[in-house]
């Protein structure tokens, strides 16, 4: 090569290095535009699949069978996919978190809801409706008050059940409600299995568990709140809705506020410290978040992969299109190249790590085993994806500052911040 030529793809090269740390950055407002929109495919591919999930119910209780059930419950962990991607929506927009607890609450009471065995126990000293079992009785004492719960009605799960006596607990509606009905209880522990509730519990006419008409009016029931939230959040972020305005038109610090905010709390306090290292911490299989379904490694990979979907400003939605814009990537970008170099490759490590606990899972261990006691190669499959994550906070935190925004704080967990005191 002519020595010139040599020089002058040094300079190409070098020039395609630095061009993206120099390039006119995205307005803000752009970048709240792609958070919005992919908060509204989100959430609108989350009411698809519940919609898909109810047709699949209505099949199952009509003719109850091994086969229908199982198609129930499929359709069930694929409503998953999209809904845990919208979780990073959570802690910087209080319309999200306000409203979270409807659809997502967990852990769970499961003996408020319906029948339990094995060593679940009779009663709580800190929940008086530990084993109220609403679908089998027709009343129920909430708060001192006899309450009527003879037809399984929203406003009884919504508004007298759910959080009742203050009690978070006490779930009543949600994804977490609809997975127990599906599944039932998951009473292997740290050995192999999930839940395996009989299609016969809605079997009216060969019906075990008792009360199949009821367990299956709550079924219906509860699937229909969780459209009606949906239903809901896709309005807020859709065009002129309270939740796009905000951030649209607001200041440029408050997208800023709210998107890092999401990322970072969901990436430290919440997924891997209360979801993923308590656990592992108390190798408890009831710390787990899809517990019934043994679900629960793919409810850690797709929060994981909400939280690069935002700072990347790209969702894949159910049908496979892409939503995609101006992003928080391409702003911090032109700040500072390395930053946002070092935060993409923390991003992508966590989604390695994750990738690796999902292979283990569908290789036959379930996420319930991998935390159990003992376990040294399945524990540090989780540990490792825990220690990206932490990895991944700490590139968030850099990128915050690169930014120049002061005010932001993520949540925090005691079984990262203050281990001792986690029992």
């Amino acid at each position: 090569m002519h020595p010139f030529s040599r020089l002058a793809s040094i300079a190409t090269v070098m020039a395609l290095t630095l061009t993206p740390a120099y390039a006119e950055a995205p307005s803000v407002k752009a970048v709240a535009k792609t958070y919005a929109d992919i908060a509204q495919a989100g959430y609108e591919d989350s009411l698809t699949t519940a919609k898909t999930m109810r047709a699949a119910i209505a099949a199952m209780i009509a003719a109850p069978s091994q086969a229908t059930l199982d198609a129930a419950r499929k359709s069930w962990l694929a409503a998953r996919v999209p809904y845990q991607q919208t979780e990073v929506y959570r802690f910087g927009n209080a319309i999200v978190d306000d409203w979270e607890g409807k659809v997502n609450a967990w852990p769970l009471d499961e003996g408020l809801i319906d029948y339990v065995a094995g060593d679940y126990g009779t009663e709580s000293e800190e929940n008086s409706l530990y084993t109220a079992n609403v679908i089998a009785n027709r009343s129920l004492k909430v708060g001192g008050e006899t309450v009527d719960t003879s037809t399984i009605t929203k406003a009884l799960l919504s508004e007298t059940l759910q959080e009742a006596g203050g009690i978070e607990a006490n779930v009543a509606t949600g994804y977490h409600a609809i997975e127990f009905l599906l599944w039932g209880q998951d009473l292997n522990g740290s050995d192999a299995g999930a839940g395996n509730r009989p299609a016969t519990d809605y079997d009216t006419k060969n019906c075990t568990g008792g009360n199949c008409a009821r367990r299956a009016a709550y079924l219906v029931t509860a699937t229909d709140l969780l459209i009606d939230d949906l239903e809901w959040m896709v309005v807020q972020w859709a065009e002129n809705g309270a939740a796009r305005n905000g951030l649209v038109n607001g200041q440029p610090e408050d997208l800023i506020r709210a998107l890092f905010t999401g990322m970072g709390s969901l990436s430290y306090g919440e997924l891997a410290g209360e979801r993923m290292k308590l656990g592992l911490l108390l190798h408890d299989p009831e710390e787990e978040h899809d517990c019934f379904a043994d679900n629960t490694h793919n409810s850690h990979y797709y929060d994981a992969l909400g939280i690069q979907n935002v700072y990347l400003g790209r969702y894949k939605r159910i049908d496979s299109s892409m939503v995609e814009g101006a992003s928080m990537a391409d702003l911090v970008k032109t700040k500072s190249a390395r930053t946002d170099a070092a935060l993409r490759a923390a991003l992508q490590s966590t989604m390695t790590k994750m990738s690796a606990m999902v292979a283990r899972a569908e290789g036959g261990e379930a996420y319930d085993q991998m935390i159990g006691e003992g376990n040294t190669e399945g524990n540090a499959v989780v540990q490792a994806a825990i220690d990206a994550l932490l990895v991944q906070t700490k590139a968030i935190e850099r990128a915050v500052a690169v930014v120049d925004q002061k005010d932001i704080t993520f949540e925090g967990s005691d079984s990262l911040d203050n281990p001792g005191a986690v029992q």
